[in-house]
């Protein structure tokens, strides 16, 4: 069976910008959007919310809530765009989202959870999935995470992530909540012996591709987080090493020539050069110039004529200061 590699929905990162640069990196990560919640794509701006490029494909879309007929509703709309899949967040610690009845704290109440794939599924044709912790709080993640699962895969659904830690809704912060509770990737591993014919996917502190490796020995797929927002070229091994073809690029470089008539599209659409080149600041890793490379994009990209002349200035940077660099050794 083919393996899954996914990056991460993330608040305030995976926007269309960052995911339009990730595909141009590789072309089988699966990608997800920002979380929305289910009330703001039913009564907001949908076409701000969910707008996305063709090229972005296969692409999935996050949503928050725990009503199941806004939740249906929702769904129906995301598929109406074009969205490849759904994912129901059951797994984010945050105070607004607990606010909201929803996120992590549905790990408490696996029937609602159930009930709204089971709304969503009969709603659209493409694939519903959930994303989830090992518990919350003070449950026992043995009988939490069976019992979710088991709920989930009665109502029909297609796939399960699992963040392989507790979340702690009271007393930690959303940071601390991604480092304090300690990782269990083997009780992602038993899960999967459980349900063996569930697609599955972990997720939760994984930064390099041989723990990459390990996991998929034991699982259908890896979800990466921020790994793969503060250090992009770690797509670049994507296609090769899981999928045994060649990566779309040769480099961060050729990447970045290759945005280029997508930034110009942008920017006549009234798009500010900044709100795409944040994206690119993790480019380069422990590499001459990288430092140059994101200080003349901090400094540079927000002016509001700032255009693509400004992000190959930086690029620039980078390979000047490799040849000096080279030079002096």
């Amino acid at each position: 069976m083919l393996k899954t590699f996914a990056v991460a929905p993330l608040m305030d990162w995976t926007d269309r910008h960052c995911r339009y640069f990730h595909r141009l990196l590789s072309r089988r990560a699966r990608l997800y959007t920002e979380m929305i919640t289910a009330a703001a794509v039913v009564h907001g701006d949908r076409q701000r919310l969910l707008g996305f490029s063709a090229e972005e494909h296969p692409v999935a879309v996050q949503l928050g809530g725990n009503d199941p007929a806004q939740l249906a509703q929702a769904a129906r709309i995301c598929a109406d765009f074009g969205y490849d899949e759904v994912n129901l967040n059951v797994g984010c610690p945050s105070d607004r989202v607990q606010g909201g009845a929803f996120g992590a704290c549905l790990m408490r109440e696996p029937e609602v959870v159930a009930r709204c794939v089971a709304a969503m599924k009969a709603s659209v044709a493409v694939p519903v999935t959930v994303k989830c912790r090992i518990g919350v709080d003070d449950q026992d993640p043995e009988a939490a995470l069976d019992e979710l699962t088991r709920r989930v895969v009665e109502a029909g659904v297609d796939g399960l992530i699992v963040h392989a830690r507790k979340a702690w809704l009271k007393g930690l912060s959303p940071r601390e909540n991604r480092e304090i509770p300690p990782l269990d990737y083997d009780r992602v591993y038993r899960l999967r012996q459980a349900w063996p014919t569930l697609p599955l996917l972990v997720n939760g502190g994984i930064t390099t591709f041989a723990q990459i490796e390990t996991h998929l020995a034991h699982t259908d797929g890896v979800m990466l987080g921020r790994a793969a927002y503060q250090n992009p070229e770690l797509l670049l091994q994507v296609d090769p090493v899981i999928c045994g073809e060649p990566a779309p690029v040769a480099g961060p470089i050729e990447a970045i020539e290759r945005l280029l008539p997508y930034i110009e599209a942008q920017r006549a659409g009234g798009v500010r050069l900044h709100q795409i080149t944040r994206h690119l600041l993790g480019l380069f890793p422990g590499r001459p110039g990288a430092r140059a490379f994101r200080r003349h994009l901090a400094t540079r990209a927000t002016a509001p004529d700032a255009g693509p002349q400004v992000l190959m200035e930086a690029v620039a940077l980078v390979a000047r200061e490799g040849q000096l660099a080279q030079a002096a050794a």
